[in-house]
């Protein structure tokens, strides 16, 4: 398989005879309604369906990704998309496990609306007969008066049911316990499915497995209300094979805002993946066929070492969220920073934010190697400094320092320096 490969134009594997079996292979259905009425429905006419993001932060992340391509691969396969932001329950949040929500101003939601519509857009097609469409809750609940909101919805609810709710339950049985105001989360949720069926006949819901009970509130309140029988699939909750929490590193997450993580930094996220969780990122986060991954498993078994698998992961994905040119720039910096490219040829930009990334110092003014060894922790000391110079194992911007007082400043574009110890050991000198 070579490895000049381009990152490929979004399509499903006409592989599977249905986009239902693709998203069952690829791993996408953690729980669901009637399973085989949904294959019948999805390999069908076209079909209206949605998913919900609530503006809760001022980017999505990569849990959200999982959806996001779920509704393209939908939408690839003919059907209608709707990408609801949540101007009303964005400004409760739906019920943590553990505490309750910091409410935000209602300025900074609608600001974090316009920021994820933005971003949900880049997935979707907005032309041809199952053009997409983009929605807000707040424009149905707004001019919904409390005691409307009790009468019309709230009486098809019964107490005893939304206890169950894992959400609810567990907040129930934590110190915090839960307010009523995240408790009727759920309502909210059921309000705008059945909103969704009735202004565009909207018969499917997708979410993360852990909103299962937010997704079956709209089930539930379509069957009371209009009769009618509607759908639901809960994508798993996506975890890396040792269990740890995906996406997230020290309680940090991984946005698909370029300015909350770089592109450097999100291109190094995918190629670090573990050669045991590779294969299902492939299934999950990328368009790749079926017959493409199984190349890359066999891959992964025989030759690790290549990390052919986790080199694709990242190219796709990062191509997906961050585009063809963003992307490339970051590979060139990849290479060049590891001895495989030209320094002085990097965006600046690209450069800062790779180094940025790394250990890293900033000076005023030129500073000699031996102290920025010391400042970006590449040694312990000054004295370990001037040995592994003397040693020859000293380079600043690709090329090897004799003396330890020899000044760095930052000659690559962007003012920064690159300083290496042995071959892998980087990190950046911000000058000026």
């Amino acid at each position: 398989m070579s490895t000049e490969v381009k990152a490929l134009t979004p399509a499903n594997d006409p592989a599977f005879e249905n986009v239902w079996d693709e998203i069952v292979w690829r791993g996408l259905v953690h729980v669901s309604t009637d399973a085989e009425a949904l294959r019948a429905l999805l390999s069908g006419g076209p079909i209206t369906y949605y998913c919900g993001f609530d503006p809760t932060a001022a980017s999505l992340h990569l849990g959200h990704l999982v959806q996001l391509l779920t509704l393209r691969r939908l939408q690839l396969a003919g059907h209608k998309p709707l990408g609801l932001v949540g101007g009303s329950t964005g400004l409760i949040g739906d019920p943590r496990p553990t505490a309750e929500r910091t409410l935000n101003s209602r300025e900074t939601v609608a600001e974090w609306v316009d920021r994820l519509r933005g971003q949900i857009e880049r997935y979707l097609s907005f032309e041809g007969d199952n053009a997409a469409r983009m929605v807000n809750n707040l424009d149905w609940t707004a001019p919904l008066s409390a005691i409307d909101f009790l009468r019309e919805i709230g009486k098809h609810y019964r107490v005893g049911t939304m206890l169950k709710k894992d959400a609810v339950s567990a907040r129930l049985n934590s110190d915090a316990g839960i307010s009523y105001t995240e408790f009727s989360y759920q309502i909210l949720q059921g309000l705008d499915f059945l909103e969704l069926y009735r202004q565009y006949g909207c018969v499917l819901q997708t979410g993360g497995s852990d909103q299962w009970g937010n997704l079956t509130s709209g089930t539930d309140l379509i069957h009371r209300v209009e009769g009618e029988s509607v759908h639901a699939i809960g994508t798993p909750l996506i975890t890396n094979s040792d269990g740890t929490k995906f996406g997230k590193s020290e309680g940090n997450a991984i946005w698909i805002d370029g300015e909350l993580t770089s592109p450097f930094a999100f291109y190094q996220f995918w190629l670090s993946t573990a050669d045991a969780d590779v294969v299902e990122r492939l299934k999950v986060f990328t368009f790749l066929t079926r017959a493409e991954i199984e190349e890359y498993a066999a891959l992964v078994e025989t030759e690790p070492f290549r990390r052919a698998a986790q080199k694709r992961l990242a190219l796709e994905v990062s191509t997906l969220v961050h585009g063809d040119e963003a992307t490339a720039a970051v590979i060139a910096a990849t290479e060049a920073l590891f001895g495989q490219g030209d320094l002085t040829t990097l965006d600046a930009g690209t450069l800062r934010s790779a180094l940025a990334e790394l250990p890293n110092v900033r000076a005023e003014n030129p500073v000699p190697v031996a102290q920025a060894l010391v400042d970006t922790g590449l040694v312990g000391s000054l004295s370990e400094a001037r040995r592994a110079i003397a040693q020859g194992g000293v380079s600043v911007d690709g090329l090897k320092v004799t003396e330890d007082g020899h000044l760095i400043t930052g000659s690559l574009p962007g003012g920064v320096s690159v300083l290496r110890r042995g071959k892998k050991t980087l990190a950046g000198v911000f000058v000026g």
